[in-house]
């Protein structure tokens, strides 16, 4: 059979001065307004937020959140990111953002209804994205 191990404990008395503290979860900042940015491709979600500066502050993702596959691009997906970063940015202090949202997926509105729903007011919406103004040159036709 195998080895017993036998172990033994002693008891330690704790004074009043070596007594741990858990660290909190209030954050440590107090931001009252800031930005998010949504990109929302047909595969994924992702949802960042930052201050004014454009410093980022914390971001999540679909894929973050553990959907896989074709269910990452869904605006279900998308809603539960965005409801995820308007918790956060509500234990902020967070009362009013922008909102740049980039990309053409499914999940560009559910986010920023989800974000909304916390509370948190939206003063402007911008769409950043990327338009292409004729493109790469086409391939020529096939001779056969």
């Amino acid at each position: 059979m195998g080895k017993t191990k036998i172990t033994t404990e002693e008891s330690t008395e704790v004074t009043k001065d070596e007594v741990k503290v858990a660290p909190s979860k209030t954050p440590k900042k107090k931001i009252t307004s800031g930005m998010v940015f949504i990109d929302a491709t047909f595969n994924n979600t992702k949802v960042l937020f930052g201050d004014k500066q454009g410093n980022t502050l914390f971001w999540s993702s679909a894929g973050s959140l553990g959907f896989k596959g074709a269910k990452k691009g869904t605006p279900f997906a998308a809603s539960k990111v965005g409801d995820i970063i308007g918790t956060k940015a509500f234990a902020l202090g967070v009362k009013e953002a922008d909102v740049v949202v980039k990309g053409v997926g499914s999940g560009r509105e559910p986010a920023v209804r989800a974000f909304m729903a916390r509370g948190i007011e939206i003063t402007s919406i911008k769409d950043a994205t990327p338009v292409p103004h004729n493109g790469p040159k086409p391939k020529k036709p096939r001779r056969v």
